[in-house]
């Protein structure tokens, strides 16, 4: 998704701006031909083995660890995994919690696995607890946005899915019945977002690239259908504890929408097929978190996810107990 840190102000990054992405014609859609070139020029750049399966692998005794498919691109070493709440329990709510739709937002994929190591053992007793934390573990490893298709999953949670990352989460899900109470689908925006998914995207489509401000700071996207502007504002009261809340640019706008409140814009998630939609919960957001800042670790990104996560969950919590 989009979001952007440095020094409190939206940065243009336009160092394409001038120039095609150089796969295809300008003005021509790919055909199968570019999207072949484009999936040739994709490198591994790092483990999902290493940094996710083994991490997820290693809360079996905590969780039940579910194999909900593999990526057909390389079944064996893209598994699909879920860790599901042990004490599943028909009277408690549902909470989907989803990381790595886009596989090179790092911090979705860790900061969800950082909450179900530390903090998930305090909300099971109040909630049962369903967490996909590498939706799209082809995208961690050559670290790029779309699948190996060129298809972005997080348009892609749709009926009869383009994309398998999306329609594996999807079943998964259905098999646990729609009525979740709570989703939090966890992204970030990194300089690449402008650097080159943007000018591949327009490239892939055969359309002109035009360069776009970058939101500096942490933001949330609610859903435009269901705001509720309280939750969305208990998580970001605790992640400026963690990191500081993107301001709007001049026209009162984050990436070309205007704010509801501060640090929050509202989309019509489920008509534009994406991941927040794919319940019909009554409480959702999708979190935007930005490593790039000089001044900004991994593990500060990471806090800041899990810092919306268990604000949001407090709220919903407090809601409940009135």
């Amino acid at each position: 998704m989009l979001l952007y840190l440095h020094s409190h102000y939206s940065k243009t990054i336009n160092t394409m701006s001038t120039a095609f992405y150089p796969i295809g014609i300008e003005g021509t859609p790919w055909g199968e031909t570019e999207k072949a070139q484009w999936l040739a020029q994709r490198e591994v750049q790092r483990s999902y083995e290493q940094e996710v399966v083994s991490k997820v692998k290693a809360l079996a005794d905590q969780f039940e660890l579910i194999q909900y498919g593999a990526l057909k691109v390389n079944p064996e070493h893209f598994p699909l995994f879920a860790l599901k709440s042990k004490q599943w329990d028909v009277s408690k709510p549902k909470v989907l919690l989803t990381g790595g739709v886009h596989g090179y937002e790092t911090s979705g994929v860790q900061g969800a696995i950082k909450f179900a190591q530390a903090l998930a053992a305090k909300y099971e007793r109040h909630f049962n607890l369903l967490i996909a934390p590498c939706v799209s573990p082809w995208g961690y490893e050559v670290i790029n946005r779309w699948n190996p298709q060129a298809i972005d999953p997080n348009r892609s949670f749709v009926p009869n899915s383009p994309a398998q990352e999306s329609a594996a989460l999807m079943a998964l899900i259905a098999n646990h019945g729609n009525d979740f109470l709570v989703h939090i689908d966890l992204h970030e925006t990194t300089d690449s977002d402008e650097q080159e998914f943007r000018p591949a995207l327009a490239a892939r489509d055969g359309k002109t690239y035009v360069a776009g401000e970058i939101p500096d700071g942490f933001y949330l996207v609610g859903d435009s259908e269901n705001p509720q502007a309280e939750f969305q504002q208990a998580m970001i009261d605790a992640v400026r504890r963690v990191t500081h809340i993107a301001p709007p640019d001049d026209n009162g706008q984050i990436i070309g929408v205007t704010i509801e409140q501060e640090g929050v814009i509202n989309y019509p998630v489920k008509s534009l097929g994406l991941c927040a939609g794919v319940t019909d919960c009554q409480y959702c957001t999708t979190t935007e978190v930005y490593p790039d800042s000089p001044g900004v670790t991994a593990d500060k990104c990471n806090n800041a996810q899990v810092a919306a996560v268990t604000a949001g969950l407090d709220y919903v919590l407090a809601q409940l107990q009135k």
